[in-house]
């Protein structure tokens, strides 16, 4: 898997108010370095990551606050995630692919439905 960090500086100056540090609202510049693999850094950019927590965050609704399906347990939170997971990578077909990420990488060459990710829980419970 290939990966790349970017680390972008921000001025601090202090403020006259209380002395409390503001931020300026242009960085200072960015650094781009290689972490891991060999990455395209055309591709390099933390849209890709934002975009996935904004459909994590829009599709399971445990992430909003003040709503009936607040996990109060760590646990839940977690299988909650990795049933997002399986389903956004398994069973919901996407339209830049015009496929699964699965297929589209190669790891199934078939589309996956819910009873299927219900059959590998129960699979994986059995094992445990």
């Amino acid at each position: 898997m290939d990966g790349r960090r970017r680390l972008t500086d921000w001025p601090m100056r202090r403020g006259s108010t209380g002395g409390k540090i503001q931020t300026e609202t242009l960085p200072i510049g960015a650094v781009k370095t290689r972490t891991e693999g060999n990455p395209d850094p055309k591709h390099v950019s933390t849209s890709y990551a934002e975009r996935q927590n904004l459909n994590l965050r829009m599709h399971t609704r445990r992430f909003t606050r003040l709503t009936n399906a607040f996990s109060k347990k760590v646990e839940n939170h977690a299988h909650s995630v990795a049933l997002f997971a399986m389903y956004y990578n398994f069973v919901r077909i996407h339209k830049t692919l015009r496929t699964t990420p699965a297929m589209a990488a190669g790891v199934t060459d078939r589309l996956w439905e819910i009873g299927d990710v219900v059959d590998v829980l129960e699979a994986w419970e059995s094992a445990s």
